[in-house]
Order: structure tokens, then sequence, then C-alpha cells
């Protein structure tokens, strides 16, 4: 008996102790009721596989500071297309005006959805198959859905990485190479490539040079060696990193996350220093107020959100969940979800600081193209040299001089205007030209690097950058299949690592063919948005609606020390899953209305062509929606009518001692009697048990003590129900 207890205490005094028997439990040692003859279900005691799974929550790998999670969450966070997606939506949805809706929306869904995968990660300290096995078993599906989404969507992002590392090692020499057509030979004669020639150097590059690119996605072409060797590369990079779990990519992470900072701000300071850059700038935030009603515009910026903080793909419940338990999960949530926000508006600022560069440049070359146009024009008396305005100099010709004269004779040959082919020059059709994606990184921003003095650093300073990006991303995002297998299945992770890359990469394959560009479209496109969407509202009603708001919102005070603001209950309850719902509606409409294509370079034509999916295509396309979402009506269907077990048909008593005490802790003098009896006492709190594991098919699942009215023994232990077998 502990020296404490008030037996101990009456057999050292003369005075008189009063005691209880809830003073009795408190000092009682552990009982496991597995070992004693009170095991009910008949489960036979391993003491093996009970040490195991012991050892196993005590050496869970943790971060080696917190420094290092908040960089591993950034660089997760913060990808690709925060440098070439949210620019874009920025130009095309009302500049600064976008700006309005999106921050909204990162709010009352952004914030709180990352603050849930945050908590229920570090809560639970499993990988997303384990933390939705253990919510609710019967939504386990939504881990196994995130691990698939999260391969598809690993295969097509290390192409882009494979890209990128091949513009990287192209970046070492002067000048650039997708600064000049190339010229061939044709007998005698040198003639610039004609393909090159009806487009630009740098998109021959991109298209010829790099992708080798078929005309359409019906012919294959073959493999392309130089991408295949750069997929290699890239997931030889994304292997070392993830050999060692997060031993070695934490460590990653100080460069891959840092890295592109420095470049932004680089690039930034280079950018405004360019001539034009202001007018890039001042494009980008001129607000177009009306664009805010616009139904259109806030479904992009719910899908921008969405995707920019990584939710429901898995990786961010796997970085926190090698969190210690009391880390405040909140202010990572808040700090993450902002700088994530800076990043793309800085991001933003180098793009059109850039692009303004760009379209300077693209103007004054349209100007002197066309003032060659209306000098032959006068020199063949087309032209009356009376439309010329006196001060008008063609050998220092200015934009304003030349619209002052492009205005003045198509006033004057209004009815045969047409025919003279001239352009209007205006640099706010350079600005409003839109390009996002693969359009951006590698033809206009390569473009306007080509202007810039000592081209070649500023490229390899880019393309490294954009390595480091995709980098972040894809560690993040092969955490969410590597964690959650590893917790769930106890496979080596240094095996399951290296297997999982060998066969992403051999499966890659189809990208890196002559029509690989359409297929990483279709991906893009098609295998992520719509089961991901899905994924997040189950996860959103798992935690707010099955397992209970009230009841989450308690444990988050109990784990963080302070009760997180109201304003998440009615968002995680309410808010969050409407929109989420809308969202997805949007989304299904949207790809009913829009028929699914893609754009085709057209060799012949040395241009871009809309062709829409074969019917083949198609099939790919719907099977890649219903594979990744097939685990959520399947797991259902399994765990609902008992066709695999999930734990809660079986009847099993456990003891923690903590548990225990914390329960008995609570309890005031009149509420011993009927704890004793098995009552619930009106003041005692149901925190979430420290650990219950979902064990698979065939297992019985331990179940936890909690205050439950059905106890049946007088020794005072409580008796509980799983949460799920309340559903």
């Amino acid at each position: 008996m502990p020296k404490n207890s008030k037996v101990t205490q009456r057999e050292h005094s003369s005075e008189h102790v009063t005691e209880s028997v809830a003073d009795l439990l408190a000092h009682q040692e552990p009982v496991d009721y597995k070992r004693s003859v009170l095991n009910v279900t008949g489960e036979a005691w391993d003491k093996q596989k009970e040490g195991d799974e012991e050892l196993d929550a005590e050496n869970r790998p943790a971060w080696n500071s917190k420094l290092q999670y908040i960089l591993a969450q950034i660089g997760y966070s913060v990808g690709l297309g925060n440098v070439w997606r949210f620019p874009y939506l920025c130009q095309k949805n009302g500049g600064g005006a976008y700006l309005v809706p999106y921050l909204v929306l990162l709010i009352i869904i952004g914030l709180p959805l990352f603050f849930l995968e945050l908590a229920v990660g570090q809560r639970i300290r499993r990988g997303s198959i384990g933390v939705w096995n253990y919510i609710c078993p019967r939504l386990g599906g939504i881990g196994y859905a995130s691990c698939l989404v999260c391969f598809f969507v690993g295969l097509y992002y290390n192409v882009i990485i494979g890209w990128s590392i091949f513009y990287f090692f192209k970046s070492f020499q002067y000048p650039l190479p997708w600064s000049e057509c190339p010229i061939v030979k044709n007998g005698s004669v040198a003639v610039v490539e004609i393909e090159c020639e009806r487009s630009s150097a740098t998109t021959y590059f991109w298209y010829r040079e790099t992708l080798d690119i078929s005309n359409s996605i019906s012919e294959s072409g073959g493999l392309n060696w130089k991408m295949t060797l750069c997929l290699l590369v890239a997931w030889s990079l994304v292997g070392l990193a993830m050999i060692k779990g997060i031993q070695s990519s934490g460590k990653v992470m100080y460069f891959s996350s840092l890295f592109p900072y420095l470049v932004l701000v680089c690039f930034l300071v280079r950018g405004l220093l360019l001539r034009g850059a202001v007018d890039g700038i001042m494009h980008m935030f001129t607000p177009k107020l009306d664009k805010m009603l616009d139904p259109q515009v806030w479904r992009e910026a719910a899908t921008q959100v969405f995707f920019a903080l990584g939710l429901g793909f898995g990786g961010v419940i796997a970085f926190s969940s090698y969190n210690k338990q009391d880390n405040n999960c909140h202010f990572d949530a808040t700090l993450v979800s902002f700088i994530n926000f800076f990043t793309s508006v800085l991001a933003t600022l180098v793009v059109f600081a850039v692009l303004g560069f760009k379209a300077n440049i693209m103007n004054e070359k349209c100007v002197v193209e066309n003032a060659e146009k209306i000098l032959g024009y006068l020199n063949t008396n087309v032209l009356s040299h009376d439309l010329i305005p006196p001060h008008v100099n063609f050998s220092h010709l200015t934009a304003k001089d030349y619209n002052e004269m492009y205005r003045v004779i198509m006033t004057v040959k209004e009815g045969h205007f047409k025919e003279l082919g001239l352009d209007a020059c205006l640099l706010e059709d350079e600005l409003n030209k839109s390009v996002q994606g693969t359009g951006l990184a590698f033809i206009a921003f390569t473009e306007a690097m080509t202007h810039f003095p000592a081209s070649p650093f500023w490229s390899v300073m880019f393309f490294l950058m954009l390595i480091n990006l995709g980098l972040g991303s894809m560690i993040g995002t092969m955490s969410g299949i590597t964690t959650p297998i590893i917790d769930t299945f106890k496979v080596r992770k240094e095996v399951f690592t290296v297997g999982c890359c060998i066969f992403a990469f051999v499966v890659g394959l189809i990208f890196v063919q002559r029509s690989g560009n359409y297929f990483v479209t279709m991906f893009d496109d098609y295998s992520a948005t719509l089961p991901l969407t899905v994924v997040v509202i189950l996860e959103n009603i798992a935690v707010a609606w099955i397992y209970g708001t009230k009841k989450f919102m308690q444990e988050l005070t109990e784990m963080l020390g302070f009760r997180p603001y109201q304003f998440y209950y009615y968002t995680w309850k309410y808010v969050s899953p409407i929109c989420m719902a809308v969202l997805m509606t949007a989304s299904i409409i949207q790809l009913g209305v829009s028929p699914p294509g893609y754009s085709a370079w057209i060799r012949e034509e040395a241009a871009e062509k809309f062709l829409f999916y074969p019917t083949w295509a198609m099939a790919i396309l719907i099977s890649l929606i219903i594979l990744a979402s097939l685990p959520l009506p399947l797991v259902f269907i399994l765990r609902q009518f008992h066709l695999v077990s999930d734990g809660s048909n079986a009847l099993s008593v456990t003891y923690k001692k903590g548990r225990m005490m914390k329960d008995i802790s609570n309890l005031e003098d009149n509420d011993e009697t009927r704890f004793i009896l098995s009552k619930v006492p009106s003041e005692t709190p149901s925190p979430m048990p420290t650990h219950r594991s979902y064990l698979g098919p065939g297992s019985n699942s331990p179940m936890e003590m909690s205050s439950a009215p059905n106890g049946r023994y007088g020794s005072g232990y409580l008796l509980a129900s799983t949460p799920e077998s309340e559903l």
C-alpha cells in the first residue's frame, strides 16, 4: 500500500481517518483483466504482442525540434501551386479583389480543417489509416482513400520535378538554349526551324526539345529517354529523403523549405529593378470589384485554399503524429496557414514584376514590327505621309507615339484598315495574357529570364527553387502513404519506402512517353479534386457529428491546456461541412458542364488545339475517380455488415491507471456511492483514451474505460462500450 494512502496513515496515527473506496482505488496497483479470470473476451493474453505495442507507442519517431516540424509543414503546404496557380487565379479573378474571397475562405474553411487534421494526428499519433479507424472504424476507408490519392498525385507531381531537373542542368550554358530558335540545314541553305519560327524559341524548346510531344494522347510515340532519366533522378531524390523517415526528411526540410524564400526575395528585388515591373504589379493589384459577386470566383478560391494547405492527403496528419501531445497545434495551424497565404502573395508579386518586364519587351517588339509595316506602306504610297503626326520619329518610336499614329490611321482608313494588318500594341493586352502551370514556369518565365543580365544564374536559381518546392511537397505526399501503411501493417520503413519509389517510377513511365504531358494534365485535373473533397467532408463529419464536437473540444482543452475558440466549434459543426458540400456540388456540375479535354500541341500548325479525350482515355479518367473513392463505401459496407471485424462486437475490459485516477479525482464525496454502483458522476468528464488502436480484421479491439452507466462489477472499475458501438 502506498505510504500516502489513508490506510497507511491510519496505521501510523492515532487520529481517526475517514476512508473511501475511491481513495483505495486511486492507490490500487493496475489490474490487467486480460491476465485475470475477469477476461470475458476469451482472448488469449499475448505478452509479446502487448510489449511490442507499448514499445511502438514509446519509441515513435519525433521531430528534433519545433522549427524542423514547422518547416516540414510549410514545405509540404507551400508548393508549385503557390508559384504558378495562385498568380494566375489572382489575375483571372479580379486582381486584388480576388484576395478578399480567398482570405475569407482561408479563415472559415482552410484554417479550421487544417487545425482539425493537426489535432487528430497529434492526439492519436498515427497515420491517416490509424486515425480514422480510431475515430470511426466504419469510416476507416478515409485513410485508404487518402493513400490512393497521394499515390496518384505523387506519380505525376514527381514528373514535374523531373522537368525542372532537366531545365536546371540545361541552364549551365550561355546563351540559354531556349533563347534562340535552332538553325537547320536544308541542303546548302541554313534556315530557322519552321515550328520554332511559327511559335517562339521558349515554346519550341518546351514542346519539342524537352517533351518531344506527340500531336494527341492517342499517339504514344514511345519513351522520351531524357525525361525518363530525369524522372529516375527525381524518384531517387525522394527515396533518399524518405528512407529514414522524419530523421532524414526532417533534415532535408531545412534547405528545401527555406531556399525557395531566398530565391523569391532575390527575384523580387531583381524584378522591381526591371523596366516595366511596376506596370505588372499595378495591373496585378488593380481590383475589379464586380468579380467578387461571381460564384465562379468563390469556387476557384475555395478549391485553391483546399489544395494549398494539403487537406485530405494525409501528409498533415502524418507530420503532426510525430509531435508531443502537449504541442500547441493551434498555433501551428494559424502560423502555417498564413505563411502559406503570404507566400502566395510574395510569389504573385515576383511573377507579375517579371511578367510586367516581359510585357514591355514584347510590346516594344510589337511597336517595332508594326512601325516597319507602316514605313513600307508610306514608301509604296499605300498610306499618305500626311497621316503621320509631325513629332513622330521612326528611329526612336515610343509606344505612346505609335498608339497615336495607329488611331489616326484607323480613323482615316476605316474601310480598309483590316487589310493593313496592323496591331494595336497595347501593354494592357500583353498583361492580360493569362498563363498558368507549365505555361508560366517553362514558357513565359523562361522567356523573361532570357532578357535578364546574367540569365544563366537566374535560370539556375529559378529551377532549383522549383525542385525544392516540389521536393518539399513530395516528402509530405509520400509521408501520407508511408506513415499510415507502416503504422498499420508494421512493415520495415526502409524496405517499404524503396519498394514504393521503384513501383511508382515504373508506373510513372506513362508520363514520360511522348504523349506523357497529356496524362499529367488528366491526372492533375481529375485524380484528386473530387475524391479529396469527399474525403475532407467525411473527415469533418466523423469528428464533428459522429465522434462529437463537444467531446473533441474537451479533449483539445486537455491536450493544449486551453480551450480553443468557440469559432472552431461552429465552423467544424456547421460552416465547413456546408461550404465543402457546396464546393463538391459545384465541382460535379463543373465536370458535367465542361467536357473533359486537353490542350494538344499540333506540330504542323505550331499551335495548341483543344481536343476531347477519346473513349479509352475517358474510361481511365472515370476509373481514377472511382478507384480513389472506392475505399470509402467498401470499408463502410464490410464493417457495417460485420464482414470484417471492427472490434465493436468484442467485449474487453482494460484498465489504465492514469485514466482511472483522472475519473476518481473528479468525484465529489457524494458521488462515491454512484461510482461503486457504476453510475455516472455528474461532473466526470470523458476524455479521449490515451491510445486505442484498430487491430484489423479478425482481431479484438481493446475498449477503453469511460464513465458509462452499464458497469457490472462491484470492484468499482468502469466498463465501457467502444465509441463505434454507440453509432
